[in-house]
C-alpha cells in the first residue's frame, strides 16, 4: 500500500501558498472593487430626515449634493479602527475643503449603548469631526448601501452614483488613502 500521507513540511508549503493567493487576491479585489462598474449605481437616499438624527448639520439629502463628490464613511465610536482613521479623514476634508467635496459620516452602532446621540456628539467633539454625521441606530441606511464593515467609505460622483468603495482602517498616505484621493480627483474633473 503506497503511504498517502504528506510529510508536515510539504503542507506548511502548501498552506502557506494558499495564504498568500488568498492574501493576494482580497488586495488585488479592493483594488479593482473601486473600479468596478457594478458600482455605477445610484447611491441610496439617505435614510434619516428628522433634526436630532443629524449632528453639525441639518438634515441633508444626496439629491441635494448633486453637483458635489461624496464620500459617505460608516463607523461607530466603538470602532478602533474609525479612531484611527479620523486624522486621515479630517486631512482629507480640510484638503478639498473649497472644492466640490463633502464628507458625511453614518454612525450606525454595533452595540446598544452606542445608540445614544449625546454619546455619539461626544465623540465628534472629542475626534474633531466638523463633517456631517447621520445617526442610523436602525441600520436602515447600512442596509440601502449593502454595508458590512466599519469603517467603509463610499466614493459617490456629481450625479450621486456609487464610483468607489473601500474598507478598513485608512491612513495619510497609505496605499488606500492615496486610492480614495486619487479616485476623488478624477470625480471632480468629471461634468455635473
Amino acid at each position: 500500500m503506497t503511504n498517502l500521507l504528506i510529510s508536515k513540511p510539504f503542507r506548511f508549503f502548501i498552506f502557506i501558498v494558499v495564504l498568500i493567493v488568498l492574501l493576494t487576491s482580497i488586495v488585488t479585489m479592493r483594488e479593482s472593487n473601486a473600479r468596478s462598474p457594478l458600482h455605477m449605481t445610484m447611491a441610496p437616499e439617505f435614510t434619516h430626515t428628522k433634526h436630532d438624527e443629524w449632528i453639525n448639520t441639518a438634515p441633508l439629502t444626496l439629491a441635494s449634493l448633486r453637483g458635489k463628490v461624496v464620500l459617505i464613511e460608516f463607523w461607530t465610536y466603538g470602532c478602533w479602527n474609525c479612531y484611527r482613521s479620523f486624522p486621515w479623514l479630517n486631512d482629507l476634508e480640510a484638503k478639498y475643503l473649497q472644492q466640490s467635496v463633502i464628507v458625511i459620516g453614518v454612525h450606525t452602532p454595533e452595540f446598544e449603548h452606542e445608540k445614544r446621540r449625546d454619546n455619539v456628539i461626544a465623540k465628534v467633539k472629542e475626534f474633531k469631526l466638523q463633517h456631517p454625521v447621520m445617526l442610523d441606530n436602525d441600520f436602515s441606511y447600512w442596509r440601502a448601501m449593502k454595508n458590512r464593515y466599519w469603517p467603509s467609505y463610499y466614493l459617490v460622483d456629481k450625479q450621486g452614483r456609487i464610483r468607489g468603495t473601500y474598507v478598513g482602517e485608512t491612513h495619510a498616505d497609505s496605499r488606500q488613502a492615496r486610492a480614495i484621493e486619487q479616485q476623488i480627483q478624477v470625480l471632480l474633473k468629471e461634468e455635473s
